[in-house]
């Protein structure tokens, strides 16, 4: 089974619905218990990023829409891509990624701006905020 044809196709859900119609019957069937913890964690992950694009905006400008309400065929959300991604995990990965979620929850940690933090330190900035700075020197 290729993990990556079933992450797109369930992200056609939302991009491609004709498509996905065609596939669906293919992809593995996930409890409603299953999709529903999906659903929380995609919903925590989603006000992470908004969160992060409040506090970024030049440098999430740069990023994928957060919402599903803004896929298109060519232009697919983070929200869309994280249900995609999460569609493939077995449930326990999915049980063991819910805890982890819950456990940055709970420390007040938000793992948008982890990643973000660590992808810029990647790319040779110091800091969010530095990058951010950056961004916004050279757009004026």
């Amino acid at each position: 089974w290729n993990l990556i044809t079933e992450k797109y196709a369930r992200m056609m859900k939302s991009t491609a619905p004709q498509m996905y119609a065609e596939l669906e019957d293919k992809l593995p069937i996930r409890s409603p218990e299953r999709e529903q913890i999906a659903e929380e964690i995609i919903k925590i992950q989603v006000d992470w990023m908004e969160d992060f694009a409040r506090s970024y905006p030049k440098l999430a400008g740069n990023m994928r829409n957060i919402h599903t309400s803004s896929d298109t065929s060519f232009n697919t959300s983070y929200e869309t891509y994280l249900r995609g991604e999460l569609g493939t995990y077995s449930e326990k990965t999915m049980l063991l990624y819910a805890g982890y979620i819950i456990g940055l929850l709970k420390a007040g940690r938000n793992l948008a701006m982890v990643t973000m933090a660590n992808t810029a330190n990647l790319y040779g900035y110091e800091s969010l905020k530095e990058a951010e700075e950056k961004l916004n020197s050279e757009r004026k």
